[in-house]
């Protein structure tokens, strides 16, 4: 497994895609899964124990004993998944932050600046400087309780859980400066 010890491991992750034999350019036939980490987005490949599983299934992978999931092949970059995998990942990242609504919610309370001219909600597509303005004062008068609070206290704002997901794809895709959801994926 290619996470590191001093990083958060991933418990639970949603399939993105589920090849039965592999892939074609594989040498060895099994059962391969892709999927995306609830904590911190992780995209990963492993090697499936059944082929009982399904895309947007949630399964296990942490230390303990795990029911669908033989061994975490490896992570894998944004550009590894396969089209299928590509077009899941949208609803599974909106799904995993609807689920954590409190813990995104939290980061449009306390989130600061990065530097002296950048925010970090401006990393947040369709953030500018006024939108920006609008969710501090919004948020200093009383801290935001949902998504659909800062939805209805901000004016013209996106839909938050819309705007996170096309961050964390931003983020997956790598390039990125910085990193306010994801954690930066290294190719070996």
């Amino acid at each position: 497994m290619e996470q590191a010890s001093n990083e958060e491991l991933e418990e639970y992750a949603y399939v993105l895609d589920f090849l039965p034999t592999g892939k074609s350019s594989s040498l060895r036939s099994e059962p391969i899964a892709q999927l995306v980490g609830e904590g911190k987005f992780t995209l990963l490949e492993v090697v499936t124990k059944t082929k009982d599983i399904r895309i947007e299934d949630r399964v296990y992978i942490g230390k303990g004993e795990r029911d669908k999931v033989l061994q975490i092949k490896s992570r894998i970059g944004y550009n590894d998944l396969t089209e299928t995998a590509k077009n899941e990942l949208p609803l599974a990242i909106a799904k995993i932050i609807r689920q954590n609504e409190q813990k995104f919610v939290n980061l449009f309370n306390t989130a600061g600046p990065i530097n002296i001219r950048l925010h970090s909600l401006e990393l947040l597509p369709g953030i500018g400087k006024k939108h920006l303005q609008a969710i501090i004062d919004a948020r200093e008068e009383k801290p935001f309780e949902s998504f659909s609070d800062i939805s209805n206290r901000v004016p013209l704002l996106q839909d938050p859980v819309k705007l996170l997901t096309e961050r964390v794809i931003e983020e997956l895709k790598g390039g990125s400066r910085f990193y306010l959801l994801t954690r930066p994926y290294k190719q070996a």
